[in-house]
């Protein structure tokens, strides 16, 4: 793998993508999640420490690609990064005006300039060559460091990479990416545990299909689950369902049973009378959940075991919620597997934590520190276990 590492990039102008597409919050247009911006600051840090003149390009968001947009710009973004590095970081604010090109041709080992969101103008997701050439243009080497973007074809993350045949690298951050996957992939310490949640099982077919072969137990939890129980005969209420996918997941059962893969289901489910975080709450037998109430999060007794299963694992994969996190009031069997994949993982375990939900509940709970790997992609991870070419990563290595 070509990173970054062994290079020096003294007097060069390093092209970088990062994914610094964060949360901001609406009214303040604060960022109230810094993470990726974080987690880019080994590779900035290691160019200007070279003697590099760093121009980083990202998107944010999904502007209309017609111009400039407010509260699309990465201006936040640069402010911030600003006070992480304790250099002032320029932004280019319109990416296609010879001002641009004059900022970067003019930028000075040990600045940092930050181009506007890419995404402004429709070039950069339509995977435009002209216009990768462009942005190629602006430097003399090129560092890819966006795992969270490296499954789109973008002009940035995948096309320009032919601009530089001999001067394209991994960043320290998605090369840290694809080693720990590779981990799981292929050298994952035994017994393995997945736990797959989140609301719909099409969302998640080809990961499970990719894990079978390579994991001891299955853990399904979230809305997902009731499509499995209904296929075993259960009764779930008004739970959500795809029941196209009933024979789906009836082939799937059978698959795990067939390979020796162990495979839980919420025994038991917290129910509420609506879709409300104020709703009434009953626990029922998840496959016993009365006509008017809809399971919400797993229950008290499925906790208890999925808590066994995964103490008693060596690898655990976490990619989806086991209920709906975003209501407090069913937020307690998520919260709880963050607590234990934790425990599992300061006993020895190596555990890695994936998808929007999972990586909010274990940063609520202040345990990202207590994990192994947390990813910074969640479509891109779920799409690299899934054994798919990421287009990013690919770029780079051809």
């Amino acid at each position: 793998m070509k990173t970054i590492q062994d290079q020096n990039f003294a007097n060069q102008k390093v092209l970088v993508r990062c994914d610094f597409n964060v949360p901001l919050n609406k009214e303040t247009r604060e960022i109230t999640d810094d993470t990726r911006i974080r987690e880019s600051l080994p590779t900035i840090k290691k160019l200007l420490a070279d003697g590099a003149a760093v121009i980083l390009m990202s998107h944010l968001g999904r502007p209309s690609e017609t111009g400039f947009e407010e509260k699309f710009s990465l201006k936040p973004v640069a402010e911030h990064l600003s006070q992480l590095l304790g250099i002032n970081v320029k932004l280019a604010e319109d990416i296609f005006e010879g001002k641009t090109i004059e900022n970067a041709k003019s930028s000075k080992p040990g600045e940092v300039l930050l181009l506007e969101n890419l995404r402004f103008l429709p070039g950069e997701q339509k995977g435009d060559v002209a216009f990768a050439k462009y942005l190629a243009d602006l430097g003399d080497s090129y560092v890819n460091d966006a795992f969270g973007t490296a499954h789109r074809a973008h002009a940035s993350t995948a096309v320009i990479a032919q601009f530089f045949p001999d001067k394209k690298y991994f960043g320290f951050l998605l090369a840290n990416e694809i080693k720990n996957l590779e981990k799981l992939l292929h050298y994952a310490e035994k017994p393995f545990t997945a736990i797959i949640g989140g609301s719909k099982i099409s969302s998640k077919i080809d990961i499970l299909k990719n894990l079978i072969p390579r994991v001891d137990n299955i853990i399904i939890g979230g809305g997902m689950g009731y499509t499995f129980i209904k296929a075993m005969g259960g009764e779930i209420g008004l739970s959500i369902c795809e029941d196209d996918k009933l024979d789906f997941a009836r082939d799937i059962m059978k698959e795990m049973e067939e390979k020796g893969v162990k495979f839980y289901l919420p025994i038991d489910a917290v129910c509420g009378d609506k879709f409300d975080n104020n709703a009434n709450i009953k626990v029922f037998p998840s496959n016993a959940i009365p006509s008017d109430w809809e399971g919400m999060d797993a229950g008290p007794e499925s906790i208890k075991i999925f808590e066994n299963v995964i103490l008693s694992s060596k690898t655990i994969l976490w990619n989806g919620p086991l209920g709906v996190f975003e209501f407090e009031n069913f937020g307690h069997g998520t919260t709880a597997i963050a607590k234990t994949v934790a425990a599992a993982t300061k006993n020895g375990a190596f555990s890695a934590v994936g998808g929007g939900d999972s990586i909010s509940a274990i940063n609520q709970n202040k345990l990202a520190d207590q994990m192994s790997y947390i990813s910074t992609g969640g479509g891109a991870m779920l799409e690299y276990l899934e054994g798919k070419t990421l287009p990013g990563i690919a770029a780079i290595l051809n």
